[in-house]
């Protein structure tokens, strides 16, 4: 058994080695596709986050007061409001504890924050609807109320979110399958090109009795190979364009959102698997489509 699985691994590798230009061809086709996917999970992943972010606060209502108000004048905007319809609960929120909650979310970026010479966040009070379907029509209403600087609603955030994720997510399933098409017909060329060379000698071995798997062994062994290297290859420079990414443009992205792009430790983690899985299955299904028309199915 170990020898026939010894063989196997030599006549693949002695494959790649006659036929480096294709291989090398299947290894960017491959890899090129896994790029390009790798590019769309981190853009939905972010924004998944994001969204699931958001949406925690889908029926609060953030009322940010001018510096004018003082904490007297927002408890009696309070009393105001808790007299409204479809009002569940009515809190005041300081700046201080506005900042402390903006260093939670910030996690191990918090200490950016240490160096503002004052703290910039307004005073607010968060209202919270009973109905859902009601709380667009309480953020309008308090948008009347004097001493207000601006409301913050997240429902149309979320929503435009969501449509935005959706549509991503829709696109790079459209263009994955082209991809892992065009991949497959590339590594099943590689393989064909192969076979062809070998075809008097594939032959002689059916003649002597080998078994199409025995056969089909070596050259599935070498698109599994060509397609794990390509895997480990895309997930490698996936890897370093995000971390490019998040120390060119992460604080940046902390400001604007108040949330941190997603750990690129999570996102290695889970993205070296899943290009390793597409990876080896193109590898795979390209070199057993190619020895359809040599080996019987």
């Amino acid at each position: 058994m170990f020898r026939r699985i010894g063989y196997t691994i030599r006549q693949s590798f002695k494959q790649m080695g006659r036929h480096k230009s294709m291989a090398f061809a299947s290894v960017f086709a491959i890899t090129a596709m896994l790029l390009i996917l790798g590019i769309f999970f981190i853009i939905t992943i972010n924004l998944n986050t994001a969204t699931a972010s958001i949406r925690q606060d889908y029926n609060n209502i953030e009322i940010f007061l001018l510096d004018s108000v003082d904490e007297k004048e927002a408890r009696e905007m309070m009393t105001q409001i808790e007299d409204w319809e479809n009002v569940d609960t009515v809190q005041y929120r300081d700046k201080g504890e506005a900042m402390d909650i903006l260093k939670e979310r910030w996690g191990d970026n918090a200490y950016l924050l240490d160096s503002l010479n004052e703290n910039p966040l307004p005073n607010s009070i968060l209202v919270t609807a009973v109905d859902l379907e009601k709380a667009q029509g309480l953020a309008q209403q308090s948008e009347e109320l004097d001493g207000v600087e601006n409301v913050r609603y997240y429902k149309d955030t979320v929503d435009k979110l969501i449509t935005v994720t959706n549509y991503i997510q829709i696109g790079a399933l459209i263009l994955m399958i082209f991809l892992i098409c065009v991949s497959v017909v590339v590594v099943s060329n590689t393989i064909k090109l192969t076979v062809l060379n070998r075809a008097e000698e594939i032959s002689i071995m059916k003649y002597v009795g080998a078994t199409n798997w025995f056969i089909r062994g070596p050259f599935l062994v070498e698109g599994i190979i060509l397609g794990g290297m390509s895997a480990l290859l895309a997930w490698g420079l996936t890897a370093f364009v995000y971390s490019r990414i998040d120390a060119s443009f992460g604080e940046q992205i902390f400001a604007m959102l108040s949330m941190p792009l997603v750990d690129q430790g999570f996102l290695a983690f889970n993205l070296v698997w899943i290009f390793l899985a597409l990876g080896i299955s193109i590898g795979a299904w390209g070199s057993l489509i190619s020895m359809r028309r040599f080996l019987d199915t």
